[in-house]
């Protein structure tokens, strides 16, 4: 068993690792990782949770060869899922090898290890949030609408209750930019429809209409937010606000922006506003 003085070493050098990474320091950080590693993977400094955060930094890195990244994220999944399962640890490595899938396009794959992040398995809110704005991303890219918007409904959720205020606006804004295609007074709310969700087989190519209660909850949260600065050349944010004002017959939201248009930068949204 390694003793405390050698994990109270192991520990200075982890937080000196990952300091040097959070500053840019790529090349010393390398060379810390590597004392690291072979301290911890051996000898009386043995310790497996040190040894599976180093080789997921290693792996994101590009440390290993290109050929072993895969293999690499999935051992370090598999080894924190046996000594440190639900931990954010533990959760960080299925995002990072969820999306090693999803930039080889193995769509089914990364849809398949985000599903295994969730609260029930003791993942902290914010990452349980992380892994739902990519899954929302993955079948929207794939064309399967409804479950998109429930899981970036979902994400926005936590993100707001997680306090993660640029996180929350992103996944409000895909949710919205999705919402906008079709609009159903009737259709269940996004809280109705996540309580009677279910599992499926499979994606598909689904959509279903959104209630316009939603939409207006999600500018009317965007709306000040967004406000702060309305400079920039292209900002998409605001053309979705003019859509949702149009679409749902909500004049204020556009009057506000028209009231501002000295600030807006952006020709496209000057454009909408003259209309």
């Amino acid at each position: 068993m390694p003793n405390e003085e050698n994990l109270g070493q192991l520990d200075v050098l982890l937080e000196s690792m990952l300091s040097l990474l959070a500053d840019g320091d790529t090349e010393e950080a390398k060379l810390i990782s590597e004392e690291i590693l072979n301290r911890s993977r051996s000898g009386p400094d043995r310790n497996h949770l040190i040894e599976a955060r180093v080789r997921l930094e290693r792996a994101l890195l590009g440390l290993v060869p290109t050929d072993d990244i895969g293999s690499e994220l999935r051992w370090c999944v598999d080894r924190l899922n046996a000594i440190s399962r639900g931990s954010s640890l533990h959760g960080l490595a299925l995002l990072n090898l969820a999306t090693w899938h999803a930039n080889r396009r193995e769509l089914m794959m990364a849809l398949a290890t985000h599903s295994e992040i969730s609260l029930n398995n003791g993942h902290p809110l914010d990452i349980k949030s992380l892994s739902r704005i990519e899954v929302g991303r993955i079948l929207s890219s794939m064309g399967d609408y409804a479950p998109a918007k429930r899981h970036l409904w979902s994400a926005r959720s936590g993100f707001i209750e997680s306090e993660m205020v640029p996180e929350a606006v992103a996944a409000s804004l895909e949710w919205l930019d999705l919402a906008l295609d079709e609009i159903d007074e009737d259709s269940l709310t996004m809280s109705e429809l996540l309580e009677n969700a279910s599992p499926r087989e499979g994606p598909g190519n689904t959509q279903k209409p959104s209630n316009p209660t939603d939409i207006v909850d999600v500018v009317e949260y965007l709306f000040p937010l967004l406000c702060n600065d309305l400079s920039g050349q292209s900002r998409i944010d605001l053309g979705l606000i003019l859509e949702a004002s149009e679409k749902l017959d909500r004049p204020i939201w556009k009057k506000a922006l028209k009231a501002r248009k000295e600030e807006i930068q952006d020709p496209r949204v000057l454009e909408e506003l003259q209309s």
